[in-house]
């Protein structure tokens, strides 16, 4: 019987601030290939629709076989995706007040499992969730919503009673298919889009004020 609330959090952008380091993957992709680096800001703007999609911007207007580009800027990302990715602010307590208070928890990225559960677990807060579902799932990436849908059967949660917090258009979308609330972290740097949301919040903190008494 469906009874349990659930909280379905997106990764980068929304538990981590993980620029740096992506635009490092990236920028020694790049200079494999004898190409310049590209800025934070830059790279940041690439993001979303998963690796092979980032890999492709990265490369627009360049002649280079995107499969060996994938597979070597996800090679440099692994060795550095820990020099300088932090959570946000009251991330880790956040979490740690959900998980007591019942909420249901779970990551759900179209960063690759292994560094998505790497990094949870290095910055102490994989402990707090019930699942972690990276783009190499058995899953399409979002913004289909099946792996929330997964997510929320897995845990007996209600849609009603559930919520998925992000900071780009794939999972407000994704949200809005799966039948949840969606809250939209504006402090991340992802996008909008067309999508629409039940909430914003400014900061980690906004979502428990959102959903604690």
């Amino acid at each position: 019987m469906k009874m349990n609330s659930c909280i379905v959090f997106d990764l980068d952008g929304t538990l981590i601030d993980s620029r740096e380091d992506l635009t490092t993957g990236v920028n020694l992709m790049r200079a494999h290939f004898g190409l310049e680096g590209l800025s934070v800001d830059t790279v940041t703007s690439y993001v979303g629709n998963g690796a092979r999609n980032l890999a492709i911007r990265a490369l627009q207007g360049h002649d280079a076989d995107i499969e060996h580009a994938l597979s070597l800027m996800k090679k440099f990302y692994s060795e550095n995706m820990l020099v300088k990715t932090h959570l946000y602010p009251g991330v880790a307590e956040g979490l740690g007040k959900l998980h007591s208070k019942g909420w249901k928890l779970a990551v759900i990225t179209n960063k690759p499992s292994p560094a998505a559960n790497e990094i949870l677990e290095k910055l102490k807060v994989k402990k707090y969730l019930s699942y972690v579902l990276g783009g190499d799932s058995a899953f399409p990436l979002k913004p289909d919503p099946a792996s929330l849908i997964y997510v929320l059967n897995e845990t007996s949660s209600l849609p009603e009673k559930s919520w998925m917090l992000g900071d780009n258009y794939t999972d407000l979308e994704a949200g809005r298919r799966a039948g949840i609330k969606r809250c939209f972290a504006r402090y991340g740097f992802g996008r909008q889009g067309n999508e629409n949301y039940d909430a914003a919040i400014d900061s980690f903190d906004g979502i428990l004020k959102l959903l604690l008494p």
